[in-house]
């Protein structure tokens, strides 16, 4: 089982290399992301965007971009198609954000003509490094689905164990978080809960084990759980952590990153291909582990 960032890089370089057409490649995170893991043997990298900002970055970081394939396209909107179009014609198999508004990228992707579309919901699986844990732990979806309804929330899950199966992590435990581990109907969340653990149980939701509902506390700690009297196969050992809405997914993942110290890494699922989408505020390490989720995503895929 895969307990930290160190083994997911070893297992990429054992699968990969994968091609990454990056949109937009002009940004500096981004380019030292690459470069790294072209380095490390995960992943082979065409860049398409403004190429004279890009020879202006690369020299101010010392990158050799002979490494590189290079796609001269200064527009926004036309070098997110292109860069999509690269991954749809299968000359690439995953696409990467660079520095462009999420909403272009996402419009390239939905592209009924060059686009990645699947049928399914596209959701966000953030992945974290918590030096205090045995495990990684995955949140999602704290970026794309604002309020998403029962069934969307299955989707979310079913596209969450894409991530987890890649990494090969059997039978992961999900976590249905809300703000209290009992149901309420006054609380619709809570009841959403209990209705996703029965379509676990009934087979709808498959390759995991569904709980909830959990507080945060009693779904990762165990002595939490043992105080709280909840004897579940999820309470405590969560692995995957479902969020109720993007407020307190995005809040969750923000609050690991600059109060736990976690290393992070984020994708897009649902598409037929991955989607590499980070934030701008991301490190260039947290990118460079992003471009690993997605080497090992697509390696399930092609």
């Amino acid at each position: 089982m895969i307990k930290n960032f160190q083994e997911v890089m070893e297992l990429a370089k054992e699968r990969g290399p994968k091609t990454i057409s990056v949109a937009c490649a002009q940004d500096a995170e981004v380019l030292s992301a690459v470069t790294q893991a072209k380095q490390a043997g995960i992943a082979d990298v065409i860049l398409v965007g403004d190429k004279e900002k890009i020879e202006e970055i690369a020299s101010e970081k010392s990158i050799d971009l002979t490494q590189f394939e290079i796609i001269d396209i200064k527009d926004l909107t036309e070098a997110s198609r292109k860069a999509v179009e690269l991954v749809s014609s299968g000359k690439a198999h995953m696409v990467m954000k660079g520095l462009v508004d999420t909403s272009i990228i996402l419009k390239a992707v939905l592209d009924k003509e060059i686009g990645l579309r699947s049928g399914s919901v596209l959701s966000h699986v953030a992945v974290f490094d918590l030096p205090q844990y045995d495990r990684l732990f995955f949140v999602t979806d704290a970026a794309m689905n604002i309020a998403p309804d029962l069934n969307t929330k299955k989707q979310i899950i079913q596209n969450c164990i894409q991530i987890t199966n890649a990494l090969d992590i059997e039978d992961p435990k999900v976590a249905v978080v809300c703000a209290k581990e009992k149901p309420n109907p006054k609380m619709p969340d809570t009841m959403d809960a209990v209705e996703l653990e029965k379509m676990n149980k009934n087979g709808e939701i498959t390759d995991c084990t569904v709980g909830g509902p959990f507080a945060l506390d009693n779904a990762v700690s165990m002595e939490a759980a043992k105080h709280k009297g909840i004897d579940h196969p999820v309470a405590g050992k969560a692995d995957v952590l479902l969020a109720p809405d993007i407020e307190a997914g995005n809040i969750l993942y923000k609050s690991m990153v600059f109060f736990a110290n976690a290393k992070n890494a984020g994708i897009i699922v649902g598409a037929k291909a991955p989607v590499i989408l980070t934030s701008r505020a991301d490190s260039d390490e947290a990118k460079l582990y992003s471009i690993a989720l997605g080497v090992l995503s697509a390696a399930k895929l092609f």
